[in-house]
């Protein structure tokens, strides 16, 4: 039984509604034979990766720290550390306090909120985003409007998702779903412990809260009997909770890293196994030829066509290759990472300028659907130079240098994607 939304999808093409049955046939898949998915690794299961950064028999990767620092991959394209420094604080500027760009929002005396400027709501993506955007900038007044929100208007009190937020409401607070997305979840506490290295406590227990966050995604059948944001036999991170299925840009194995050193220490083995569970199914869902992941995918990597979209690649698919730079700016190279980003880098080499970019199947096919976020796209290729580099590396990050913020409706999405890019490539997305 294939499980569909009740309501219609939002204009990214994910559901508003709650799940139902249906007999419906599941969506056709690019591969169907186990020799085809072993290909898809391209022979990377030998490297094994352990949440220590270890690859077995291998000696362990280090941090960013380690390296020596955040390098800044601009300098090459003509951004030194001064002129990073502007582009960052601009981006911020236009995104929070820009009279006609910015999609932050004041609301009441001590709230603040996120805007999908092309859906006209607040997410618990955008949510989160704005504050790890917050903690990198050391905006601390602004972190604690928008957790203030978040606490207030999304985060659930009752049921079976108790815990959980809301993934969408409007800007006044007014629930549009009653349901999470564990991609907010995630970096709600993320960016709480994020929050507490750098600040300590601030209005409330930043670190005791992440904890919280992540106790649910992951004791939420015992504590309130709904479904956990994990898979807890392969460990890996569900769509919504009560679907066996996977969103590839989902899976943040950095992020459970850290969480294996921060959240409640019986669940530290956990987080540590779904480190290596993530970078692994990363590697999996990934074409060998193009690099690209599919939006939606089955456990064993197979892409999973949902919403009415005949096309694999597109919207939340781009986020892959900012999580694999920023994987390995934090805890090093991987090769699986650099074959993904080498590969990524040439293929969508072929299919610019932006304009040009389209909805495509994971082979490269391309669609005549118009990409809805073509700025998101080269932000997210020049990134993955970090992850590895192709002979088109220095043209992207050129590109990307020249490459102004969105303007627009649709400038949400495509702009928290640049501005992660942002730090990046310039070295200052850092841990605290």
């Amino acid at each position: 039984m294939d499980k569909r939304w009740t309501k219609k999808t939002d204009a990214r093409g994910r559901g508003t509604g709650v799940f139902r049955e249906s007999a419906s046939a599941s969506p056709r898949a690019e591969w169907k034979t186990d020799e085809k998915r072993r290909r898809l690794t391209g022979g990377w299961q030998s490297f094994t990766m352990t949440a220590e950064g270890e690859r077995k028999g291998g000696t362990r990767m280090r941090t960013g720290a380690e390296r020596g620092g955040y390098p800044n991959y601009l300098a090459a394209a003509g951004l030194d550390d001064r002129a990073a420094d502007e582009r960052i604080q601009r981006t911020f500027d236009l995104i929070f306090s820009d009279p006609e760009e910015k999609f932050y929002h004041d609301v009441g005396e001590d709230c603040g909120c996120l805007e999908d400027t092309g859906n006209h709501d607040a997410r618990t993506e955008g949510m989160s985003y704005g504050m790890m955007m917050c903690v990198q900038m050391d905006r601390q007044d602004l972190f604690d409007r928008l957790w203030r929100f978040s606490k207030r208007y999304m985060l659930l009190r009752e049921g079976r998702y108790k815990g959980y937020f809301a993934w969408s409401v409007g800007l006044d607070g007014t629930h549009n779903a009653e349901g999470p997305a564990p991609d907010g979840e995630e970096y709600f506490a993320m960016a709480l412990m994020m929050a507490d290295g750098r600040w300590g406590k601030g209005h409330g227990d930043y670190l005791e809260e992440a904890r919280t966050i992540l106790r649910h995604c992951v004791h939420q059948r015992e504590m309130t009997g709904g479904g956990p944001m994990w898979n807890l036999d392969n460990k890996l991170i569900k769509f919504v909770p009560d679907w066996e299925i996977s969103d590839p840009s989902y899976h943040l194995p950095h992020f459970y890293r850290l969480f294996a050193q921060r959240a409640d220490e019986r669940d530290r083995p956990f987080w540590e196994a779904a480190c290596g569970a993530s970078r692994a199914y990363i590697a999996l869902t990934a074409h060998p030829e193009t690099g690209l992941s599919p939006e939606y995918a089955e456990y064993d990597g197979t892409p999973k066509l949902l919403f009415g979209k005949p096309w694999p690649w597109y919207s939340d698919a781009y986020r892959v290759l900012l999580n694999i730079a920023l994987d390995t700016l934090w805890f090093g190279s991987r090769p699986e990472y650099e074959a993904i980003a080498r590969n990524a880098q040439r293929f969508l080499a072929t299919q610019l300028p932006e304009e040009n970019y389209r909805a495509c199947m994971l082979d490269g096919t391309r669609t005549e659907e118009p990409a809805m976020h073509p700025t998101a796209i080269t932000a997210a290729c020049a990134a993955s130079v970090i992850a590895g580099r192709s002979g088109q590396a220095d043209m992207w990050l050129k590109r990307f240098a020249a490459l102004p913020p969105r303007k627009g409706p649709r400038r949400y999405y495509d702009n928290c994607l640049y501005f992660f890019a942002l730090l990046m490539l310039s070295g200052r997305y850092r841990i605290y």
